[in-house]
């Protein structure tokens, strides 16, 4: 199990109650003062997806616009491209943990859009303390990390995931494997062979597990 990340700056672990069960963690965490992020999110995103049932976990960055309101993961246009992938990979989205390594969403406000914003590594060292214990709960056989945010959580700070993208990396007796997060398939400039290349990893990822 991947301890915390050491760091000087605010932590969520004052408010984990650890060694508590899934339902007791995501109570705990709607409460999180742990970084500033909470002053400006409508609302915690906690993970979802089978306890104690899941083989696979996987993690994103953090909530975006429609996450935030709605207080569930991967449901806006990042999640709808996940669940067309999950499928292209014969992977069933309600047998994996969804969640992300920060659990609020950061965003400048433009007029009325609120436009995402890359969490900073203190924020997302803030907020490990949720992740370490959703891992502890969960115990998936393998965890995927969507993107670079993701990555360098479970992975640390120096980790290249371009260089690693598809494989499986073994830290601190977690198998963690490493692909793009869906937004970046969103944004490409070649669409299909963005998501081609995204599903291709996901079949390898889950013929690891």
């Amino acid at each position: 199990m991947p301890s915390s990340p050491t760091s000087n700056t605010a932590s969520a672990a004052q408010f984990v109650p650890e060694g508590k069960s899934w339902a007791a963690l995501r109570a705990a965490a709607s409460e999180c003062r742990g970084c500033d992020l909470y002053e400006d999110a409508t609302q915690t995103v906690f993970g979802e997806g089978p306890i104690r049932a899941a083989k696979l976990m996987m993690v994103g960055e953090q909530p975006g616009d429609r996450e935030d309101v709605a207080g569930h993961v991967f449901v806006g246009p990042a999640g709808r491209l996940l669940d067309k992938a999950l499928a292209a990979a014969e992977i069933v989205r309600d047998e994996v943990y969804l969640t992300n390594a920060v659990k609020h969403f950061k965003f400048t406000q433009r007029g009325k859009r609120r436009i995402h914003e890359t969490p900073r590594r203190s924020e997302v060292v803030a907020c490990f303390p949720w992740l370490r214990e959703e891992l502890r709960v969960v115990k998936p056989q393998l965890v995927v990390a969507l993107g670079a945010v993701a990555a360098k959580a479970l992975l640390g700070p120096s980790f290249k995931l371009i260089e690693n993208r598809g494989k499986v990396l073994e830290a601190d007796g977690l198998r963690v494997g490493v692909t793009v997060h869906p937004s970046a398939v969103v944004r490409a400039e070649n669409f299909t062979e963005a998501f081609d290349a995204f599903v291709s990893d996901l079949k390898v990822l889950r013929e690891a597990l």
